[in-house]
């Protein structure tokens, strides 16, 4: 039985989706009365390494929540300290995140250190095992890291399948939950207005930071597509450039897409979110690559159907023909499907979106962790 937890990974004052997700978790256990507490980080990256404009959120501390701004990535003592801290803690167990192998050393040191006590179970919550950007020891350090866990739970198959490339020990799938934090939509005309659109617009958008894997280039050159242009599709793209995004302004230009492509390169906070989505049609994922999508949750709160490609476990939660259209990878592909939502309509997938959605809460992931802790 879980009595005390202790989550560790990105909350406030860290910003962005992990960091939610994170904070949404802690609060599903002590609506289960779990005392639970967050240890997130009081130096994530560098700055040198961190290719967003600011880690750090301007938005309150969450109410309720208990936070300790503790561990630094980069620095062995503080690693020592922290893991002493917790192991005299004795939490029953620790939700450890893990996405990216930059994190394996502080993580993994202080989880061992936190092992002495022979109590504490360590679960890992794992975002991707092997990291999109993949670099020259990725696989060391996450083999460093797995030594200190002892289950593992994924938010999909793809990555479930990546995990035991590396360990035998105990895995489950949970699907990502619905993100429910971000207020309800707005009148798709108000929200129109602002973006300087038309009621009558098609709109589709990309949503998020943007990577090279992310396939932001073959959506815009399936907006280049005759069957697109013809239709007078527009295309909103929000989120903050983790690369140059010169390539990609230059992309839409030379195809003569500049009238009909809109691109808010900023970090889109929480209040903000529902203003792009609320005036869109549908959302796009045009991934090259992927896990899983934090996109996909957002838009099952709003009820927008999707496309997305067939990469990673993307299709796993997008029913194809049902919340939405799986494609393949390619501007092509990408181009007939975004016409071919147009041509079924939102109605169309309304019924299942509604229906899907009920699958995705966070009380389900919840009971996971603990299903899965009792094997342990």
């Amino acid at each position: 039985m879980v009595d005390q937890l202790i989550i560790m990974g990105p909350a406030w004052p860290l910003r962005g989706n992990l960091a939610a997700f994170d904070e949404k978790l802690a609060q599903s256990f002590m609506q289960a009365s779990i005392k639970t507490k967050l240890y997130t980080f009081s130096l994530q990256y560098p700055d040198f390494l961190f290719p967003g404009s600011t880690q750090y959120s301007t938005d309150p501390a969450p109410k309720g929540l208990s936070i300790e701004v503790a561990i630094n990535s980069i620095n062995p003592f503080n690693w020592i300290k922290v893991g002493l801290k917790i192991k005299k803690e004795r939490p029953d167990l620790i939700i450890v995140r893990y996405w990216i192998p930059f994190l394996a050393p502080s993580l993994g040191t202080i989880l061992s250190i936190v092992k002495w006590n022979k109590h504490t179970k360590v679960i890992a919550i794992v975002d991707n095992m092997i990291p999109h950007e993949k670099r020259i020891g990725d696989t060391l350090l996450t083999k460093y890291f797995v030594r200190a866990v002892d289950g593992f739970l994924t938010m999909s198959k793809k990555v479930q399948e990546d995990v035991k490339l590396f360990t035998n020990k105990p895995s489950c799938v949970s699907p990502h939950p619905i993100y429910d934090h971000f207020g309800e939509a707005m009148p798709t005309s108000d929200a129109r207005k602002l973006l300087h659109l038309q009621d009558t617009d098609k709109v589709i958008l990309f949503f998020g930071f943007v990577r090279a894997y992310k396939g932001l280039d073959l959506l815009i050159e399936a907006m280049s597509q005759p069957a697109i242009k013809a239709s007078g599709i527009k295309l909103v793209i929000a989120g903050e450039f983790y690369e140059s995004p010169t390539p990609y302004l230059e992309q839409i230009k030379a195809l003569g897409l500049s009238d009909f492509i809109s691109v808010y390169n900023e970090y889109i906070g929480e209040r903000d979110v529902k203003l792009y989505v609320s005036a869109a049609d549908f959302i796009i994922q045009p991934y090259r690559n992927a896990t899983q999508s934090g996109v996909t949750p957002m838009a099952y709160h709003f009820l927008k159907p999707m496309l997305v490609t067939n990469v990673g476990g993307l299709a796993d939660t997008v029913p194809h023909d049902q919340v939405g259209l799986v494609v393949e990878p390619n501007p092509t592909s990408i181009a007939e499907g975004i016409i071919q939502l147009y041509e079924r309509g939102t109605a169309h997938f309304m019924p299942h979106l509604i229906s899907e959605k009920k699958k995705y809460s966070w009380e389900q992931m919840r009971q996971s962790f603990l299903t899965l802790y009792q094997q342990l």
